[in-house]
């Protein structure tokens, strides 16, 4: 069995840059196609992959007879899988690029991928004692007949099986929840059966010069022509429900724009009997902060009869409070919103509200909404308007013909609109949503038959093979571009529901799924889905052609199949190389959340994929995550997970391809402490107990981060920035065991070592914990037990509590390294973090660290006063602060600095001041490291984002400093 080169080495940098890049790529990233959560990036899965088929240099000692000769070898791998490099731009400024075959970028180029398949085909070659083939269609052709098929069990969104095409490999996926499989379907097993087919659209026809189309660029081309059919169609059937609006007189005479948006506020009825005013429930009154184009809506209290709408119509005779907006400009005050987590406040009378009231109105069916704002486009912008009555009278006059009327499970911080009152699929949307969604969804079926049609008509073969069946002619085709067309509808709910809002910076509406839940949102957008600007019909259209557009997988074989990852298939018996990215225990309730998209997506395409879509909504009894609330309590949702974990590597394991590893993602951070304060991992424990029950050890693992570093600057404490991958091999059937004392001997041999390496990848400090992990679960993964005192074998979770210790007495010996101000300051840190203490006991412990309270305040890092002593805050730090100017340094001192610097000038600040620091500055991030330790042991996440950050942004400081020191002038002499 050869290594490969994922089992020793990666350019983690390189991979770990390109992946938290690719989070702002938007234009043609397959991602876009649809949405879907904890999706991993493909510059991890293509590195994952590719290092899992080439072979470590070591495995072939004959060629590469020396570490040297190794050595060279593998860094040649590395550049070819991805190396960073320093370029300058245009305006001569110099940028961090990655570049090679986990390059967003790059992988456009053929040549890389060819040289990726190279070397894929080089290691099968070499395997079968053959002379490698040199050509790009000869590699291919090996690749397809020679490489086991790549296959994911958890498809998903599709990552891992879109970048196994990429590289050559046939690729299969399978996933339980039905949106999970039309997308992979749509991503690897579509596009290859029309590669390089010209469009059928009379339009495209009839173009002349237009004779070659590559990959799947005719196809893309025709989803855009039926997709603005479906659109003009639309504004036929339903664009008297979307009127233009009136503009003021400024504008000139019977001016008028089309709608962008039009903003709501939900409304009850206020409790206080002497009120009862329909009381609007707003976060924000807030339209736009921009410069020079502030906008906002003023509420204004109208009471009895005399007085007007803001159309001039006259309100009827009442004795109860109304309100009306209004829309203002420029400066002034912008009063508060009227809602938020502890309660609401009634604008007309002043009574607050609880929050319970306000859930038991919208869960007796008392909750409206009333137009606050309208968003027109105009020549210079947005324009902001005030609400009328016309306006919202055919807002409210829509009425549709069909709606989802399946129940919305509730989930208390995941899917929070139930407790509201929203209790079907159907009451996220507006009736006027309901509509356009309608709408747009009958007309797939329209656009089908049309497409068919045209089909016949440019000459495919009229076989009526539906694509379900594996069919390419003329019916097939039209289904093809049906599935893309009911993606664009399935897109435009994600925009077209009343849990959007509007983005006041960026003026653009946000979608509901800005993060994995669905919230309860009180003022709301309902954007124009027939107008040219945000969240439109054509603008999702736009994202499916772009990914198609973009597509360049060739024409590799593929397979996507809807299946229980537990269950053995039928394709089983044919040995394959496994990655997956199993689900998260319970941290993402994918077929709850799916079910949004499922109701509007299964009545256009049911008819294609009937199988896939023959249940009404997406399983979730088989699910395989650990949800209370469907198997009744915290234990049996455990129980569940864990068998069905063990079930799954089981399976895995026999028809795993015994010359490749299995790769499995996972990222959770999810932590439990016992009575004895010893730490483990609920998710991590039933992973890992699934991976050894089902005998496979584990012989790597990488942290592959996947946030960029201005994002991580602002993650609390407990988010996870990384992913890490266990690489495991099948175990022995020949393992031995050991005792708990060989173990524990071993793992502190083994585990120091590898904490060391980690931290010389830069890995963030919140990742730290879970990325020894690995390391640690190594040692114990290649026995067939560890044995306790008793003859008990150790459990999963008492060798993870084992680790977590291990680390921190790793951490804890890395203070020999600081300096005697700097242990006084960690000690007294932990103790009191930045509160005051005692004078005493900071003067005790100074002699044992020896040192002194007066140097320590001459060193600028604590105050005392008042028999009191108390660390100097960051905000307290001596301004412009210059080390060179300062004979007493404290490596406490410069971390702390750092950290300022980095907040209030980012990295270039920070390495300005690094650059100053010297060889001396180096230290400051293994105290980060320590540091930020200590503030999760102690609960203190705010704290430790600022050591959490130093260390994301190191590299980069580092290199800026680098480059300032190299600009810098050399004094010259004389003599």
């Amino acid at each position: 069995m050869r290594k490969k080169l994922i089992e020793v080495a990666l350019p983690l940098e390189a991979i770990n840059a390109e992946s938290a890049r690719e989070k702002s790529i938007r234009h043609g990233h397959p991602s876009t196609l649809h949405l879907w959560w904890a999706r991993r990036p493909l510059a991890a899965c293509r590195a994952v992959l590719w290092s899992s088929l080439v072979d470590d240099p070591s495995s072939w000692p004959d060629k590469f007879p020396t570490e040297e000769d190794q050595k060279r070898e593998r860094e040649r791998l590395f550049d070819i899988l991805g190396r960073i490099t320093i370029e300058t731009d245009k305006k001569g400024n110099h940028k961090q690029v990655v570049r090679g075959l986990v390059s967003w970028d790059d992988i456009k180029n053929p040549a890389i991928i060819d040289e990726a398949q190279k070397e894929i085909a080089r290691c099968l070659a070499w395997d079968r004692g053959e002379e490698p083939p040199t050509q790009p269609d000869a590699v291919r052709d090996y690749i397809a007949k020679y490489a086991p098929p790549a296959y994911d069990p958890f498809a998903g969104g599709g990552s891992i099986p879109l970048e196994a095409q990429r590289l050559g490999l046939e690729a299969h996926a399978s996933d339980l929840n039905p949106v999970a499989v039309l997308i992979n379907k749509a991503l690897i097993e579509i596009p290859p059966k029309f590669k390089d087919l010209p469009p059928i659209n009379p339009e495209n026809r009839q173009k002349k010069g237009m004779n070659f189309w590559k990959a799947a660029q005719g196809l893309a081309a025709d989803v855009r022509y039926y997709g603005q059919w479906m659109r003009d169609r639309a504004f036929q059937r339903m664009g008297h429900l979307y009127p233009k609006v009136a503009l003021p007189k400024e504008y000139g005479d019977d001016a008028e724009a089309t709608v962008i948006a039009w903003l709501w506020a939900r409304t009850v009825k206020c409790p206080n009997p002497a009120c009862g005013c329909q009381m609007p429930l707003v976060k924000s009154f807030q339209l736009s902060t921009k410069k020079g184009k502030e906008a906002w809506v003023q509420p204004k209290v109208q009471q009895g009869q005399g007085e007007s709408e803001p159309n001039g119509e006259m309100m009827a005779e009442t004795a109860v409070p109304r309100i009306r907006f209004q829309v203002q400009s420029g400066t002034g005050e912008v009063p508060d919103g009227t809602v938020g987590r502890k309660g609401a406040v009634c604008l007309a009378c002043g009574a607050p509200v609880g929050l319970d009231y306000v859930r038991s109105e919208g869960c007796g069916g008392r909750m409206g909404a009333q137009l606050m704002a309208i968003v027109a486009e105009g020549n210079k912008g947005r324009i902001y308007l005030s609400p009328t009555h016309e306006q919202e009278q055919i807002a409210n006059s829509a009425q549709p013909k069909w709606q989802p009327e399946s129940e919305l499970i509730c989930k208390s911080g995941v899917i929070n609109a139930p407790l509201y009152g929203m209790t079907k699929h159907a009451d996220l949307f507006t009736s006027r949503q309901l509509v356009a969604l309608t709408t747009f969804s009958d007309l797939v079926s329209e656009a089908k038959k049309k497409a068919f049609q045209d089909a016949v008509c440019a000459r495919l073969s009229d076989d009526d093979v539906p694509l379900n069946e594996g069919g390419t002619g003329a019916r097939a085709y039209g289904e093809a571009i049906a599935t893309y067309l009911a993606f664009a509808v399935d897109k435009s709910s994600d925009y077209w529901s009343n849990l959007c809002t509007w983005g006041i910076s960026g003026e653009t509406m946000s979608h509901v799924f800005t993060r994995q839940a669905i919230p309860m949102t009180w003022d709301f957008c309902e954007a124009n889905p027939l107008s040219d600007s945000t969240g439109n019909f054509n603008g999702a259209i736009n994202w499916v052609v772009q990914v198609l557009e973009n597509h360049e997988n060739g024409n590799c074989k593929s397979e996507v199949f809807q299946h229980d990852a537990t269950l053995i298939h039928e394709n089983d018996s044919r040995p394959k190389i496994v990655s997956t990215d199993p689900p998260y225990y319970d941290a993402v309730p994918y077929a709850d959340l799916s079910d949004f998209f499922y109701t509007w997506l299964r009545p256009s395409v049911s008819s294609i994929y009937p199988d896939i879509c023959s249940t009404l909504l997406a399983p979730k009894h088989q699910e395989m995550v650990a949800d209370t609330f469907r198997h009744g309590s915290k234990q049996k949702a455990k129980d569940f997970f864990e068998s069905s974990l063990i079930k799954l590597f089981n399976r895995i394991n026999n028809l795993n391809h015994r010359d490749y590893p299995v790769t499995v993602y996972y990222a959770l951070k999810q932590s439990e402490t016992d009575d004895n304060n010893n730490v483990a991992s609920t998710g991590w424990e039933t992973i890992l107990e699934g991976l050894m029950q089902a005998n496979f050890s584990i012989s790597g693992t990488w942290p592959l981060r996947t946030e960029r570093s201005a994002r991580m600057r602002n993650l609390d404490s407990n988010a996870l920035a990384s992913s890490i991958v266990l690489i495991c091999r099948p175990r022995p059937e020949t393992a031995p065991k050991i005792t708990r004392r060989q173990f524990l001997s071993e793992l502190k041999k083994e585990l120091p070592k590898a904490l060391k390496t980690l931290q010389q990848g830069n890995i963030a400090p919140v990742d730290l914990a879970q990325a020894s992990i690995g390391p640690g679960m190594a040692v114990y993964s290649q026995y067939t037990a560890v044995l306790e005192n008793d003859g008990s074998p150790m459990r999963v979770r008492t060798a993870l509590q084992l680790i977590n210790q291990l680390l921190d007495e790793y951490l804890t010996e890395q203070e020999g390294e600081f300096d005697s101000d700097t242990r006084w300051a960690l000690t007294w840190f932990e103790q009191h973090q930045f509160n005051e203490g005692q004078y005493g006991d900071a003067e005790t412990l100074s002699k044992a660290r020896n040192t002194s309270i007066q140097g320590l305040e001459q060193a600028g890092i604590l105050t005392a006063k008042a028999g009191k002593v108390r660390l100097l805050k960051r905000s307290e730090l001596q301004p412009n602060w210059n080390p060179e100017q300062d004979n007493r340094v404290p490596h406490w001192e410069i971390t702390q600095h750092l950290i300022r610097a980095l907040d209030q000038t980012g990295e270039i600040g920070a390495a300005e001041l690094l650059a100053k620091l010297g060889d001396g500055g180096e230290i400051a991030r293994d105290l980060a490291y320590r540091l930020y330790n200590l503030c999760d042991r102690k609960g203190w996440s705010a704290e430790g984002i600022g050591y959490n950050s130093l260390v994301i942004s190191w590299p980069e400081i580092s290199r800026l400093a680098r480059e300032s020191k190299k600009s810098e002038p050399i004094q010259g002499s004389l003599f």
